[in-house]
């Protein structure tokens, strides 16, 4: 994700997570581990069984997020986690579950 920017320059992404990732407490995890990194976004289930979420804050702290959703909560079973850069929002406060 280096493109000359800063370090810690705001980013946000956007990421869908493919594996055993539903009905095992990962949007929680994944909100959990967001607001502990003080990042904004949202996390949702998909009816093809992944979960999507858009994160955004310090370029280190989505890193980190990132490497958390790679592990996900004791439970889940996680396959792929595909990441792409997405533009940022200035009003996206706070981290949340979203529905579909």
């Amino acid at each position: 994700m280096s493109d000359g920017a800063g370090h810690d320059a705001a980013v946000r992404v956007h990421v869908t997570v493919s594996g055993m990732v539903q009905g095992v407490g990962y949007r929680y995890f994944t909100v959990t581990e967001a607001r502990k990194l003080g990042l904004a976004g949202w996390v949702r289930n998909l009816m093809n069984g992944d979960v999507e979420l858009e994160a955004q804050g310090a370029r280190s702290d989505v890193a980190m997020l990132i490497s958390r959703l790679k592990l996900g909560p004791a439970w889940s079973d996680v396959h792929r986690v595909a990441v792409d850069e997405t533009p940022l929002r200035g009003d996206d406060n706070g981290f949340r579950v979203r529905g579909y």
